[in-house]
C-alpha cells in the first residue's frame, strides 16, 4: 500500500515537511466501506503513528533526562512544538475519511468514538496555540529541573531533600522542608509569567472550539464520556465529608506519638515507628534486583516484563543535576516497550513510584498485541486504576528476604503507603477543584488571586496541620504541582483509579489469585470497552459518591489500625507465592 520505515530512526531527525508526506499519501489510498480496504489501511496509519511517536517519545526522554542539553531540547521542541501538533491535524483528516465510510468494527467503537470527538472539537487555529503551550511546558521544564540548593556546602537537587524531610531531627526536617519551599519561591514570579501565558492560550483554545469555559473543552478533549464536571464537584464534597476528616484523625494520632503541640508540615513525613528512616536501598541495582522479585511474586508474567526492560535498560532512576523533575511511564509504542523516568533518592516513595511506573508497564506490555494504537490507549482513569492497583497488590511482598523491608519495617512502610492514600486523595481534590476554579472563574488570569485561591482551597481540604506564618511556602506546593502547568485537569483521574485501586485491594484480601486474573484481564482490553466495563473487568466502580467513598475510607483505617497493632491481618488472602 505505502512503502514506511524500518524503524523510528528515520524520524530522528525529521521535519514537519519529512512527516507529511506520508499522511498525504494514506489520504489518497482508495478506500470502501468494506474491511478488504479499510483495515490494511488502518493497519498503515496505526504503524506510521507508532514510528513518529516513539521518534518524539526518544527525543522526550533523552531531554527529560538532562534538560541543560541544548541539542536535546531543540529535537525535543521539534516535535513537541511543530511535528505533534501539526499531527493532530493529520489524524482528524484521516477519521473523517474514515467515519465518511460509515464502517465500524465493534472493537474499535469506542476509537471511532474518540474520532467523532476529536473532529467536532479540532480548530485549525489552534493549532498553533498548542505549539506555544509546549514551548512554555518545556520552559518550566527546563526552570524546576534547574532548581538546586546548598546543603552542607554540596548542591542537591530538590527530590535528594526528601531523605532529610523524614530525619528524627525536626531542625533537619524543618531545614529541609524550607529549602526546597523557598527554591521554588524564587521562581515564582517566571513561573507565574509563564502560567499566565499558558492561561491565555487554554481560554482561547476554549472558545475557538466553541466552549464557555477551558475544563468544558477539557472533559471533550479527554474523552471522558463517564463522567461530568458536576460529577467532579461531586467527588470533591465527598473527599471533604469523609477523606478529610479520616486524614485529620490520622495527622492527631501523628501528633499525638511526636509529642509536639502543633503539627508542623515538616513534620507530616517522618516514620513514627521507625527509629531511623526506612532506606530501602542502597543503589539502583538494588533497587532494580529486588524489584525483579517482587514483580515476579505477584505475577511470573508480570515478573518477567519487568526484568525485560531492566535487561534492555528501559529505566532510568536516579536524581541527578539537571534531570527533570518527576516520575512518568511512557510508552516506545513502535516497538512494544516501555519506559520508566524517576528521580530515584533511597527513600520508600521511590519504591512506590517503581510499582507505581510498572503499573503502567505492564499496561503497555498487555496491549501491544492489540491490532491499532488507538485500541491500545485508555484514558488516564483506566491507566491510573492499572498503576495505583499494582502499589496495592505488591505490598505484601516487599518484604525480605526478597523484598525492601525487614517484617518490622515492611509494617511501617506499609503504614506509611496506606496513609499516603488517603492524604493523597485530599491533595487530588484539592488540586482538580483549585484547577476548576482558574478556568471556570475570571479570576484565575490573576496570578495572587490564584494563590489566594489555592490557600483557601487547602485550608478547606487540608485540616490537622499548623501552617501559621507559612502562607508563602504552602502557596510553593501549586508552583511544584507539575500537572497544574503542563496537563492541565489530569488529575482527578488519580482520585478515581486510587478508589478503583481500593476495591481490587479488597478483592486481593479475600482472593488474591483471582483479583491479580481479573487485573490482568482488565489490562489487556486496553481502550476497547468504555470506563466503567474496564473498571468491572478489573473488579471495580467508579466512585463520586460520599456512601461508596466512605466504605473504602473505612476499610482502608480497619487495616492501618490493625498494622498500628502490630499485625499482619490487612494482608490476610494475599499468600506470598
Amino acid at each position: 500500500m505505502i512503502a514506511l520505515p524500518d524503524s523510528p530512526d528515520a524520524f530522528r531527525d525529521a521535519a514537519w515537511d519529512d512527516v507529511v508526506p506520508y499522511y498525504d499519501a494514506l489520504a489518497a489510498v482508495p478506500l470502501d466501506a468494506t474491511s478488504a480496504t479499510v483495515e490494511p489501511w488502518l493497519a498503515v496509519w496505526s504503524r506510521l503513528d507508532t514510528l513518529i511517536g516513539e521518534a518524539g517519545t526518544l527525543a522526550m526522554i533523552a531531554y527529560t533526562g538532562n534538560t541543560a542539553d541544548a541539542a536535546k531540547e531543540q529535537a525535543y521542541l521539534r516535535f513537541s512544538m511543530d511535528i505533534f501538533p501539526k499531527l493532530e491535524e493529520q489524524q482528524v483528516r484521516l477519521a473523517r475519511r474514515l467515519l465518511d465510510l460509515g464502517w465500524t468494527r465493534d472493537d474499535l467503537e469506542t476509537t471511532l468514538r474518540r474520532f467523532r470527538t476529536d473532529i467536532e472539537i479540532f480548530r485549525e487555529a489552534n493549532v498553533e496555540r498548542f505549539s506555544q503551550i509546549e514551548e512554555l511546558s518545556a520552559g518550566y521544564q527546563k526552570i524546576t529541573g534547574g532548581l538546586s540548593v546548598e546543603w552542607d556546602g554540596e548542591a542537591k537537587t530538590i527530590p535528594q531533600l526528601q531523605p532529610y524531610l523524614k530525619a528524627a531531627d525536626r531542625a533537619v526536617r524543618e531545614r529541609a522542608f524550607r529549602l526546597g519551599a523557598n527554591a521554588y519561591l524564587a521562581q515564582r514570579d517566571e513561573l507565574a509569567d509563564g502560567f499566565d501565558r499558558m492561561y491565555a492560550l487554554r481560554v482561547a483554545v476554549a472558545k475557538e472550539a466553541g466552549f464557555a469555559d477551558y475544563q468544558q473543552y477539557c472533559f471533550a478533549a479527554k474523552h471522558r464520556f463517564d463522567y461530568t464536571p458536576a460529577d467532579t464537584a461531586g467527588f470533591h464534597d465527598a473527599v471533604r465529608r469523609t477523606v478529610t476528616p479520616a486524614v485529620a484523625k490520622l495527622l492527631e494520632h501523628r501528633r499525638r506519638t511526636l509529642g509536639v503541640d502543633v503539627l508542623r508540615p515538616w513534620d507530616v513525613g517522618v516514620d513514627l515507628d521507625a527509629k531511623e528512616p526506612l532506606k530501602p536501598f542502597s543503589t539502583i541495582e538494588q533497587f532494580v534486583g529486588r524489584a525483579r522479585t517482587i514483580f515476579s511474586r505477584v505475577d511470573g508474567e508480570l515478573g518477567q516484563q519487568f526484568a525485560l526492560m531492566a535487561d534492555e535498560q528501559l529505566l532510568d532512576l536516579e536524581s541527578r543535576p539537571g534531570k527533570a523533575p518527576g516520575g512518568y511511564c511512557t510508552d516506545l509504542s513502535f516497538r512494544g516497550r516501555p519506559f520508566i523516568f524517576m528521580n530515584a533518592v533511597g527513600v520508600p516513595d521511590d519504591v512506590n513510584t517503581l510499582v507505581h511506573e510498572a503499573g503502567h508497564c505492564f499496561h503497555d506490555f498487555a496491549t501491544h498485541s492489540l491490532p491499532y494504537t488507538w485500541m491500545r490507549k485508555t484514558g488516564h482513569e483506566a491507566a491510573e486504576l492499572a498503576s495505583m492497583s499494582m502499589e496495592l497488590l505488591a505490598m505484601p511482598y516487599l518484604v525480605q528476604p526478597d523484598g525492601y523491608y525487614t517484617p518490622e519495617e515492611a509494617r511501617v512502610a506499609w503504614l506509611e503507603h496506606l496513609e499516603d492514600v488517603l492524604s493523597a486523595l485530599v491533595h487530588i481534590a484539592s488540586v482538580d477543584a483549585f484547577q476548576a476554579w482558574i478556568y471556570t472563574n475570571p479570576g484565575g488570569a490573576d496570578r495572587d488571586a490564584r494563590d489566594r485561591q489555592w490557600l483557601a482551597l487547602r485550608a478547606e481540604f487540608e485540616q490537622g496541620v499548623d501552617w501559621t506564618g507559612l502562607e508563602r511556602e504552602r502557596v510553593a506546593r501549586w508552583y511544584r504541582q507539575l500537572h497544574i502547568f503542563e496537563l492541565p485537569f489530569y488529575y482527578i483521574e488519580y482520585g478515581i483509579a486510587q478508589l478503583g485501586a481500593l476495591q481490587v485491594f479488597r478483592n486481593a484480601v479475600q482472593d488474591a489469585g483471582n483479583a491479580v486474573a481479573m487485573y490482568k484481564q482488565f489490562l489487556a482490553l486496553g481502550g476497547t470497552r468504555t470506563l466503567p466495563e474496564l473498571y468491572a473487568a478489573a473488579g471495580a466502580t467508579l466512585v463520586f459518591d460520599a456512601p461508596t467513598m466512605k466504605e473504602l475510607v473505612d476499610f482502608t483505617m480497619e487495616r492501618i489500625d490493625a498494622l498500628r497493632a502490630g499485625a499482619d491481618a490487612p494482608f490476610a488472602g494475599i499468600v506470598p507465592r
